[in-house]
């Protein structure tokens, strides 16, 4: 059976998640019924990663096994067809070989989250966005952020429904800048790592706000982390600033040269 990979897009809005769940709308149980559409039958997708009720993705990546030859554009136009009443979208899509996996294959995972800090209410932003009306100390933020790069026990930042089999994990990049847009000043976080804990960006996030609020020293994320302590994070921050921005593989399925 030829296997493609595809890289969707969607808002995390409407949903109750990635995953499949009976009677409730999930990204996973759209993209299925659009591949039922195409091939009638029950297909089972896998994904890079588990997007939590209400956030979004940038280039979530999924591959599906079906019994017809397609050329990757003509699959992806179809799709997006029986897509179009939902916020989700293929933007890239590409044949692979029978053992890659779109989970197991992958080497790392990035994500983006964004703060909009302004008086007043998010509207085009709304849904997209945490919105906080005070100004945060980015400095402060950076400084926080710091202590959390590189190999630790993240106990402290992971959720008590986490089904990891252990809370170590290598935390490779976690940025934060300001960024002025067009509806106000953004603080964006970029994190990267090979894999992630159940809440793991989002406890990272809403422990960052309090020392960018001054309610934190930049110092007091170190002590979070060393206590090992789910009660010493900080808030967990609402899943709507949250995009699953890529995914990356020894070799890119949709890189130009891999096409």
């Amino acid at each position: 059976m030829p296997r493609y990979a595809m890289k969707i897009e969607y808002h995390g809005g409407p949903f109750v998640g990635w995953q499949r769940q009976t009677d409730l709308s999930s990204v996973q149980g759209a993209v299925e019924a659009a591949l039922s559409e195409l091939e009638p039958g029950v297909h089972n997708i896998a994904a890079a990663g588990r997007t939590d009720a209400g956030v979004h993705a940038l280039a979530q990546v999924a591959h599906c096994d079906l019994t017809q030859d397609w050329s990757p554009f003509r699959l992806s136009e179809a799709l997006n067809y029986h897509l179009r009443r939902v916020p989700v979208a293929i933007v890239d899509c590409a044949a692979v070989a029978p053992d890659w996996h779109a989970r197991f294959s992958a080497r790392e995972r990035r994500y983006h989250y964004r703060i909009l800090t302004r008086r007043a209410p998010a509207t085009h932003l709304k849904g997209l966005v945490w919105h906080i009306k005070q100004h945060l100390d980015v400095d402060a933020m950076r400084a926080g952020a710091a202590h959390l790069i590189g190999k630790h026990d993240f106990t402290t930042f992971r959720s008590t429904i986490c089904q990891a089999d252990s809370p170590v994990k290598t935390l490779d990049r976690l940025d934060v800048r300001s960024v002025e847009g067009d509806h106000g000043t953004e603080i964006h976080f970029d994190v990267r790592a090979r894999s992630f804990l159940h809440n793991q960006v989002r406890s990272f996030v809403g422990t960052l706000e309090r020392v960018g609020a001054g309610s934190w020293r930049p110092d007091q994320v170190l002590e979070a982390l060393n206590a090992r302590d789910r009660g010493a994070c900080g808030p967990v921050c609402p899943p709507t600033g949250l995009y699953l921005a890529g995914v990356g593989y020894p070799d890119d399925p949709f890189a130009p040269e891999a096409s």
